[in-house]
């Protein structure tokens, strides 16, 4: 079994569920130091990533890239794929796209989260799974077109109503046949 920790790089999730802040140098050295495999890199966005400076540090550490976290989008912007507003749900999808591109460079995989999203008055349930499935459909596809699946995060009723249980959603991903989407089971939640 190999072990990862998260390296959070958005001052705005300061106060949030990351282990380790303060840059990702530092993150990667105290991860190494504390016998990590590897580490997520939850970035403000897609520029905070790049290969040139990544893969150096994690080579420099001896860790592996495990995947690279979108919930900067809903943190800093207030994006998320079930938005009422189509003009936010769009620019929530193109966000989670550079975020797949780039961790798609780095050979790993993009986490979808908090950018799924909650459900509202103007977006019940039913809609906004419909929503979900579309938008994890075809940002999926762009994934597993970069060799990598995209990964959907069940969370804890707190931070989202749409599916908070891994079963329910594993049936829910089968449902619908999103074949290059796979559940990311993060103990947390």
């Amino acid at each position: 079994m190999k072990s990862a920790i998260t390296i959070c790089l958005v001052p705005e999730a300061g106060r949030g569920p990351f282990v380790f802040h303060g840059g990702l140098e530092a993150g990667c050295r105290a991860a190494a130091d504390a016998g990590f495999d590897g580490v997520e890199i939850f970035p403000a966005g897609a520029d905070d990533v790049a290969v040139r400076t990544v893969n150096p540090l994690l080579a420099a550490h001896g860790l592996a890239l495990a995947a690279v976290g979108t919930g900067a989008g809903f943190v800093r912007h207030g994006l998320h794929l079930v938005h009422p507003d189509e003009a936010v749900r769009r620019r929530a999808r193109e966000f989670i796209a550079s975020i797949i591109e780039v961790a798609g460079d780095l050979g790993a995989p993009a986490i979808i989260g908090s950018m799924q999203g909650r459900t509202t008055t103007e977006v019940p349930r039913e809609v906004a799974l419909v929503m979900l499935a579309d938008a994890l459909g075809e940002l999926g596809d762009q994934a597993a077109r970069r060799g990598q699946p995209l990964l959907y995060e069940p969370l804890n009723r707190y931070e989202t109503d749409l599916w908070n249980r891994q079963a329910e959603a594993a049936a829910f991903l089968e449902a619908h046949g999103l074949e290059t989407v796979k559940l990311l089971c993060d103990l947390f939640h």
